[in-house]
């Protein structure tokens, strides 16, 4: 039995970047309420050798733009990575939902066996199509808003599992 490789990409992208835009009004609305500068929270990453938050939210719509335009032998459109502030970030966001939303479920379609190869600088990784939306990319994917969320919550942002989920 396979997986519609669309529903399993395109849709979830789209909900959990929809997600990570209300963790990020929450936490600018935090910062405004706590008189906190908001490049400092940007700034912010739970560990110096990771990234802060503005580059957890850069790799996440990296991460689901290249993944679309992997399986359907596309070319993603590329961002300058230069957000300084929120709303640069939403803005960041709802390119990558905009493009994601040009995809249609048979542009997806049959991309399960589609060789994927990935050229990283420490190795370069082959892939069929479903190998690399389960194995590598919904995991970076998840990694980095998940991140995004931790760093938010760390700040003191009152934000929880049903904000990061999109329950709330």
């Amino acid at each position: 039995m396979t997986i519609d490789m669309y529903q399993a990409s395109i849709p979830v992208f789209i909900r959990f970047l929809g997600n990570l835009s209300d963790l990020l009004d929450k936490g600018e609305a935090h910062a405004e309420a706590q008189g906190i500068e908001p490049a400092v929270m940007l700034g912010y990453r739970l560990y110096p050798d990771m990234l802060p938050l503005t580059g957890q939210v850069q790799i996440a719509c990296d991460t689901a733009k290249r993944c679309a335009a992997r399986l359907t032998g596309t070319e993603a459109p590329s961002d300058a990575d230069d957000e300084a502030s929120f709303e640069a970030l939403q803005a960041r966001i709802q390119r990558t939902v905009d493009y994601l939303r040009d995809f249609k479920p048979d542009d997806i379609a049959g991309t399960d066996d589609k060789p994927v190869k990935l050229e990283l600088p420490i190795a370069t990784l082959d892939f069929t199509g479903m190998q690399y939306l389960l194995y590598f990319a919904l995991p970076n994917f998840f990694f980095h808003v998940t991140t995004a969320h931790g760093i938010l919550r760390h700040c003191g942002v009152a934000i929880g599992k049903l904000d990061y989920m999109g329950g709330t």
